[in-house]
């Protein structure tokens, strides 16, 4: 948890349940809560004027979502949609900065945040110049899989095909035969269907 439930709940939040593809927050909408989810998938994504959707991240138990928003006074570039049964809790945006201002280490944590934010977001722009897809799922991979075990194949791939195809620009075609190439040059590992790196 980025905060603490209970420092949320005592600063005014409360919780929200959301149904799978239920809209948390619309693109082109004014920032007005700092979100962590309890328990649950949320994506951040966009559409296309076709309609195909862009990844920008998937968030799961624990993780904050939409806090970079809350410091200026522009609309979301980007839509939050439950991917699964969530559960989050919510803190107007008035009173987040009332925490923030009341626990130093939890802006420090804030920043610390919005740092890893930041520095994932320059690897995924460089990722998606790129024109090779085992460079693209590869490093969305180690992005996810971060410094939480460096052993092969202990990782399991909480994504989807298709999430992945979603997150790095490619087609869900292209996905498939690009995963089944680097199990077979021992990148990865496949199991009842499940990724593992």
């Amino acid at each position: 948890m980025i905060i603490s439930e209970d420092l949320l709940l005592a600063y005014g939040g409360f919780y929200e349940t959301y149904e799978t593809n239920d809209t948390i927050f619309y693109e082109g909408t004014m920032p007005k809560f700092y979100f962590q989810i309890i328990t649950g998938i949320v994506e951040l994504n966009n559409y296309h004027e076709d309609g195909k959707e862009f990844t920008q991240n998937i968030l799961s138990d624990g993780q904050s979502f939409g806090e970079s928003f809350l410091f200026d006074d522009k609309y979301y570039p980007t839509n939050a949609t439950a991917k699964t049964t969530c559960k989050i809790l919510k803190l107007p945006k008035g009173d987040f900065f009332n925490l923030m201002d009341h626990n130093p280490e939890v802006s420090l944590k804030m920043f610390q945040c919005l740092a890893d934010i930041l520095h994932n977001k320059y690897i995924m722009l460089f990722n998606i110049s790129s024109s090779d897809p085992i460079f693209k799922i590869k490093t969305v991979m180690d992005c996810l899989k971060g410094n939480s075990d460096d052993h092969k194949y202990s990782y399991q791939v909480p994504l989807t095909r298709q999430q992945l195809a979603n997150l790095t620009g490619l087609r869900v075609e292209t996905v498939i035969r690009t995963i089944k190439k680097m199990q077979d040059n021992n990148l990865v590992k496949i199991e009842n269907r499940k990724i593992y790196y």
